[in-house]
């Protein structure tokens, strides 16, 4: 729990300061991806994916922002008890509002197949060594699974995203992170501590 309670307080002060948009594929980013070997032409094969997966983390974000509105709002505080407490109710509520929830519904085919793009030619490029050994780090994680829609478990260990991968994937506002479990993409809701979509399988 402490874990997230730092992130969540790290997130609700830096997202009084931060302006941040969800589709944000900028020049800097354009030349990541030629770094990891990303061509021109994949980059413009893959842009309709990444943009529906945009648009829906946008609509996520929407209803993330629409169901904290109905909660007593938490000023910045380091208090673990007020943090969880608000964390807990801002995930039910978000829970009650998306019920149907289901993976696919933010990594949609589309968006998957340009995820797919990505992650192969970066693994396989000049960076794809370094990119794996950053996942690797720490103990090896057991074989696990997180659910769409539900709180991420408590204590439930994930490897970090490597910049090799962050840099080629789209921009994601505050809300919302990448976070890698085993071999499954997680897109991961930081102030409710759930779990918005995932994609099992895609990480080599």
């Amino acid at each position: 729990m402490n874990k997230w309670i730092n992130t969540f307080t790290l997130v609700l002060i830096s997202s009084a300061t931060i302006a941040t948009g969800c589709n944000r594929n900028s020049a800097p980013q354009q030349q990541a991806q030629r770094q990891a070997g990303i061509s021109a032409e994949q980059q413009a094969a893959d842009a309709a994916g990444f943009k529906e997966f945009s648009d829906r983390v946008k609509d996520y974000v929407k209803l993330h922002n629409s169901q904290e509105a109905l909660l007593p709002p938490l000023k910045q505080t380091v208090n673990p008890e007020m943090i969880a407490a608000h964390q807990s109710a801002l995930g039910r509520k978000i829970r009650e509002a998306r019920p149907q929830a289901k993976a696919g519904d933010v990594f949609t085919p589309t968006a998957l197949k340009s995820f797919q793009d990505v992650i192969q030619t970066a693994m396989q490029g000049p960076r794809g060594a370094n990119a794996d050994a950053t996942m690797k780090q720490g103990a090896p994680l057991t074989e696990t699974s997180v659910i769409v829609n539900q709180t991420y478990p408590d204590g439930l260990p994930y490897t970090t995203v490597p910049p090799t991968l962050l840099l080629v994937f789209p921009k994601l506002p505050d809300e919302v992170v990448y976070r890698v479990v085993v071999h499954d993409l997680v897109l991961l809701d930081l102030k409710a501590n759930l779990v918005v979509d995932v994609v099992p399988g895609i990480i080599p």
